[in-house]
């Protein structure tokens, strides 16, 4: 990877074994990627960029104007996300297993043991984030599949730092991003089905939107809502 400077904008560029020219803006600082054929030159690229500056432009102003939480230390009172709905956080030491359970519809206890330190209490979070997202992602991509008429072997769930899903058509497998937990249910089903619908489409063609537009006409809507949603404090790093 290396980089050049168009604009004041700088860009990361990637060559890659592929055909076409891949552009995209990254939260949390709109940073700016290009991923290239191994034999598209520089002077291609620096095109290609001007030619879609206004749209960078604005991606950059919306990623420095989203809501982020500050770093979470876990402890009561934080603000911590489930499905789109804010909760305030409850620690709760006991000798009980860890768990976490919706108290009130206000709160969000989270059980942990007398001597667990911050990156304990995160863990036994981010593992019940897990446990729900499973459950609440297991309907949504049987249902899909059976819709769209694709069929994956696996889908599997990951923290990612740029992406809220990824496809591998070779593999016919789904990642989706552990961070979706946080987010409401409809956000999640869109990426569900952005995912599945790379399995007749690889690239965000005009093929690729009109069969987002038969089987999801509100992906555009729930695109923005996803990505105007607070972004979690993260070490952001590619």
């Amino acid at each position: 990877m290396h980089q050049i400077v168009v604009s004041d904008v700088q860009v990361d560029i990637v060559r890659k074994d592929i055909k076409n020219l891949h552009l995209a803006v990254y939260p949390p600082n709109g940073r700016v990627r290009v991923a290239v054929p191994l034999y598209v030159d520089d002077d291609a690229v620096r095109l290609a960029v001007v030619s879609r500056l206004a749209w960078i432009k604005r991606q950059q102003v919306q990623f420095s104007q989203q809501d982020r939480q500050t770093l979470r230390q876990y402890i009561s009172g934080e603000s911590h996300y489930f499905q789109g709905t804010r909760y305030l956080l409850n620690v709760i030491f006991s000798e009980e297993t860890p768990n976490v359970k919706i108290h009130n519809k206000k709160y969000l206890d989270l059980v942990v043991r007398l001597d667990s330190d911050a990156q304990q209490r995160h863990r036994v979070l981010l593992n019940w984030y897990r446990q729900q997202l499973k459950q609440e992602a297991e309907p949504l991509v049987t249902i899909w599949q059976k819709r769209i008429s694709v069929y994956i072997t696996d889908w599997r769930i990951k923290q990612m730092k740029t992406k809220w899903g990824t496809c591998n058509m070779e593999a016919r497998r789904v990642w989706l991003n552990l961070e979706l937990a946080k987010k409401p249910t409809r956000c999640l089903e869109y990426i569900v089905v952005h995912e599945l619908v790379h399995l007749l489409e690889r690239h965000h063609n005009e093929k690729f939107t009109g069969l987002m537009d038969h089987y999801l006409p509100s992906w555009r809507h729930l695109r923005d809502e996803l990505n105007k949603s607070p972004l979690a404090h993260e070490n952001w790093t590619y």
